[in-house]
């Protein structure tokens, strides 16, 4: 009897670590669909989420790795309409995802959303990033209870070697690259296969949900 194809919905997999996880599933025995801003979807706009899952009908799991620019900055530097666009993509972009995905999504299925280290690492002058990956941490566990039988985690990257990081001066991203090797625990700096690593395991185990998955090389015990 011919297996039925289990379906991935990846979204931001055209590049970094939404790639390295397509690429994982993408091995001639599932389906696996990916979408990004690049090729198209704006996640912020929620009509254009609704008729994205609509297309695609029903499907197994979600991944979404999709981020945002999050302005950098002390709170009384940082412009709040800068802020708030940061929020529209990440934070309500997710739960756009989240929202509409959902309805068309198996009941073995999973939601895998992705946080970051600075939701519960203090950082000066981030804190536009730690509000929004801490409200996605707290979102996680409610929408855990909320979907369930559906399985919803979070994986929490630390600094990771990816193209989000090509606008950055070569010697600037060298040496800070370098700075974390030499700092972390883990003695380096993650890769975009590493994080993916985790998302892998959120998928695959099945007493798995209301999880925040750290994936940081130790950087919140530093």
């Amino acid at each position: 009897m011919k297996q039925e194809k289990t379906t991935y919905v990846i979204i931001g997999g055209t590049s970094g670590i939404g790639e390295a996880v397509a690429k994982h599933f993408d091995n001639g025995n599932n389906i696996v669909h990916v979408a990004s801003r690049k090729a198209g979807l704006d996640i912020s706009d929620e009509r254009a989420v609704h008729r994205y899952f609509e297309s695609i009908g029903p499907f197994d799991h979600l991944v979404i790795t999709a981020g945002s620019f999050a302005p950098a900055g002390k709170v009384t530097d940082v412009a709040i309409d800068d802020a708030k666009k940061a929020f529209d993509t990440k934070f309500w972009g997710t739960i756009n995802v989240a929202k509409h995905a959902a309805r068309y999504m198996t009941p073995n299925g999973s939601i895998t959303l992705t946080t970051g280290m600075l939701s519960r690492k203090v950082v000066a002058n981030t804190y536009t990033k730690t509000a929004i990956n801490a409200a996605l941490e707290a979102v996680t566990k409610v929408l855990a209870k909320e979907l369930s039988p559906i399985r919803v985690n979070a994986v929490s990257p630390g600094l990771t070697m990816t193209t989000a990081y090509n606008n950055m001066d070569e010697t600037a991203r060298e040496a800070m690259y370098e700075n974390a090797k030499q700092n972390l625990p883990a003695g380096k700096v993650g890769e975009a296969s590493d994080i993916a690593m985790a998302y892998i395991m959120a998928i695959s185990n099945q007493y798995m949900t209301g999880s925040i998955i750290d994936v940081d090389g130790g950087a919140l015990v530093n």
